[in-house]
Order: structure tokens, then sequence, then C-alpha cells
């Protein structure tokens, strides 16, 4: 192994997102934690590019470009064995992801991602999951707005319900706002369609798992069914379902706590560490979480529904998918085409992302056999546009706690990020860094 010279490596600095990545990176690069910094990718004319537009008005830094190929094993060994921590942008996962999470597993170099393809994340823990707990490697996916807004703000509610107050079920909908016309990366598009093509082989690996302890949650499960489009008066939005990867991963911090209450021990915590971690997870009480997707209009809503057959009906043909990818801008009228939104299309957009929890004001309730809930908090996540401004800034601040904070977090395995950084200070780094967290109302039912 080469001797570490790096604290982080970025792949595919010079995709989409990568390259916003890259400019959120050097606001913090020479100060510690972050003192060394190289960028990688199959072309160096285009890295160069990134590092030249990443640091416009300034000159660029003097920062090592990297080459490398994902399917060369030798070539990922000797990358990630030079460096702390790897963030990967290269997607679709699916298709670029394992042999870059193989590679960290082996040198013991910790990786995050901003992945939000349940098949990858669930086949990398039953693949690398005991191998990177034995290296040290710490594998996170999802540290981008797929999904830590979602967890870290169920857990911002779960947190209001001060005892004997319970919650039962919290509900998120996300609300994408601009000034001008929403314009999505192509890679997002790209992995929900062969999300479509391999829903099968996830289901199948499910079925090949043991099956894990599941959280125990007052009150009744929510119904299922309803209508297909809900009306939400309270936060002023209709909102259909959203088949996001959030849901999945929230599932999969809450199994994590349910196998582990006082959460996961630190590599090398002290006493101090370990007695904050339990009080943090002492605060979180588990609900049914479901995510669903809002717009003020009734238009907006049919919009949702109409891009989501597209994807959901020709995602499961070969010629429906090459006719998904060959013309995305048609299929789903107008939100996503293949260069990408424009730098003032990505400035004008922002998102909300609203929590209603209900439950009830007194767990008492549910054993004298009340089991309606009789109470709910709404709360809200708010940020800067999803794709390549919030998704930069929640990764960079996921970085900086591994390097900074390593002793505090779990060894190693392939761990979603709420488990991971839950019990840390990412809240309130991405509070200073444009994205909020709030209160919104606390109140009685109306029976």
């Amino acid at each position: 192994m080469e001797e570490t010279r790096y604290d982080l490596i970025i792949l595919g600095a010079s995709g989409f997102t990568g390259k916003y990545v890259v400019k959120e990176a050097l606001r913090f690069l020479s100060h510690p934690p972050l003192r060394t910094l190289a960028l990688a990718g199959r072309n160096a004319n285009k890295l160069t590019q990134t590092l030249q537009w990443a640091s416009h008005p300034n000159p660029p830094p003097s920062i090592p470009i990297l080459t490398f190929d994902t399917s060369d094993p030798q070539s990922l060994l000797s990358l990630c064995a030079q460096t702390r921590l790897v963030l990967n942008c290269v997607g679709p996962f699916r298709l670029y992801g394992e042999p870059v999470v193989a590679a960290c597993v082996e040198t013991g170099c910790d990786y995050l991602d901003i992945c939000g393809e349940p098949e990858f994340m669930e086949r990398m823990e039953a693949k690398y999951g005991e191998k990177a707990a034995e290296t040290g490697s710490l594998i996170v996916s999802a540290c981008g707005f797929d999904s830590v807004p979602a967890e870290l703000g169920l857990m911002f509610n779960s947190r209001q319900w001060v005892d004997p107050a319970v919650p039962n079920r919290v509900e998120a909908y996300v609300s994408l706002e601009s000034e001008r016309r929403i314009v999505g990366n192509f890679g997002t598009f790209e992995s929900a369609v062969l999300g479509v093509a391999n829903a099968d082989s996830l289901q199948a690996l499910r079925r090949s798992r043991p099956r894990r302890a599941r959280p125990v949650i007052p009150g009744p499960a929510p119904p299922k069914g309803g209508p297909l489009i809900e009306h939400q008066k309270k936060i002023g939005l209709r909102a259909v379902k959203l088949p996001s990867a959030d849901s999945i991963v929230v599932r999969r911090t809450l199994t994590a706590l349910t196998e582990n209450p006082h959460g996961l021990p630190g590599v090398n915590e002290g006493v101090e560490q370990i007695e904050k971690r339990k009080a943090f997870w002492s605060t979180v009480k588990p609900a049914h979480f479901g995510v669903k997707i809002g717009a003020k209009s009734m238009l907006g809503v049919y919009r949702f529904i109409t891009v989501g057959m597209c994807i959901g009906l020709l995602g499961k043909t070969g010629f429906g998918r090459w006719l998904l990818l060959t013309f995305p801008s048609f299929f789903s009228i107008g939100w996503f085409r293949k260069k990408g939104p424009s730098e003032d299309e990505v400035r004008s957009a922002s998102f909300k992302m609203w929590f209603v929890g209900q439950g009830f004001s007194n767990s008492s309730l549910i054993s004298e056999g009340n089991m309606k809930p009789d109470m709910e908090i709404i709360t809200r996540v708010m940020g800067p546009e999803i794709g390549y401004l919030a998704t930069p800034i929640i990764l960079l601040q996921c970085a900086l706690i591994v390097l900074s904070q390593r002793d505090n977090l779990p060894k190693g395995g392939v761990l979603p990020p709420g488990i991971v950084f839950g019990p840390t200070d990412l809240q309130e780094r991405l509070q200073e860094n444009g994205i909020s967290f709030d209160v919104i109302s606390k109140g009685a039912l109306s029976s």
C-alpha cells in the first residue's frame, strides 16, 4: 500500500454534480481537517477544466489530478490507498459504484457517496458489510439530498415528542420551488429508470437475507390505501406518494437503532462521548415513515403522476428504457435533460421538506384503548436547490465530520447516514451552511 497522501479524494469530479462538490470542497481546503485534496476521474483535461470552473474568479489552487479506471481494480486500489476518505460522485452507482466500494473496503479507507439507489445500497451492505467492519472501512451511501434531510428531519421531528408524548407516524412532503423552470440532473433520471428495471433484483436480494428486528412503534400501523392525491391544507400542498430512497434508508437506520438502542459505539470514543451518544438516541422515538412529493396546484401534481407513470411503465422493457434515456426531456415533461440545468436555474431553485408527525400526547392512551392519534407536530427542513447546491453542502459536511471526528464514529461497516451522523453535530453544521430545521406547529388533533 502507498502511504496516505490525501485527506480526501473526489471521484467523478468532472460530472454534473461532481463539479459542484469540488466548488464546495474548495471553501474548506487548507483549513483543518481538510488540508490535502485530490480530484480523480477518467479524463485529466476535464478535471483541470472543472478545477478552473470551481475556483473562478480566483486562480485554481495546486491540486493533484489523478486518473483512474473503474474497470481496473489495481488502479482503484492504488487510488484508495492514498487517501483517508473517498467521495464518490460517479453514478449511476448500480453501474459504476461497486468497484470503488470494493477498493475502499480492501484498503480500509472510508467512503461516502450521493447515491439514491436502494438496490445498490442494500447489495453493498449484504456483500461488503462484514469485511468493512473488519478492515475499519466506513461505507456510507445517501450522503446528499438522498437521504440526509429525510434522516435528520425525521429525528428532528421525533425529538420534539417529549415524554410522555410519542409519535406514531411521520409523513414527509417534498416541495421543489423555483423562480425559473426546475431542471433535474440526467443521472438522477437514469437512476430512477434503472431502479424500475431492477426492482425484481431488489426484492430477490431482500428475500435472500435474514429478517432483522423491526422497531416497536406505539399505536396502530397507518391504514393502507387512501386517496391517490392528498390535500395537506396546513402546509398548502397537494401530494402523491414518492417512491424515493428516503423511506428505505430511514427504515435501515431505525432497524439499526432497534438492534443497538444506544447507537453504534465509536472506534475510540471517550466516556463523555459515550454518554452524549446514549443521551441523543434516548430522545429519538421510532415512527412509521413515508415520503410524498407535493405541489401547490393540481396541475403540478398531475405532472408528477404523468412522469411517474412513464418511468414505471416504460422502464420495465429494454425498448422502453431506450426511449426514456434517449428522450428524457420529452418523457419527463421538461424536468430532466441531458445537459442539466444552467447556473441561473440552479441558483433560483430551493426545497422545503415538511414533516407532519401524528401521535399520542400520552403513551398511556394507547394502553387504555385510544388508538387514534390526538396530537400533531409539524417541522420543516428547508434549503437551496437539491442536486447541485444542497447535495454538495451535505456531502462536504459529512466528510468534514468523518475527517475531524473519526474516533467517535463506528469502526467500519456499510451503514445508512442516520445511524452514523445522527448523534454528531451534522444538523448544526447544515444550519450554518444554509439548510434550516424549524418547528412549525404543535397542537391537538381534532377528534
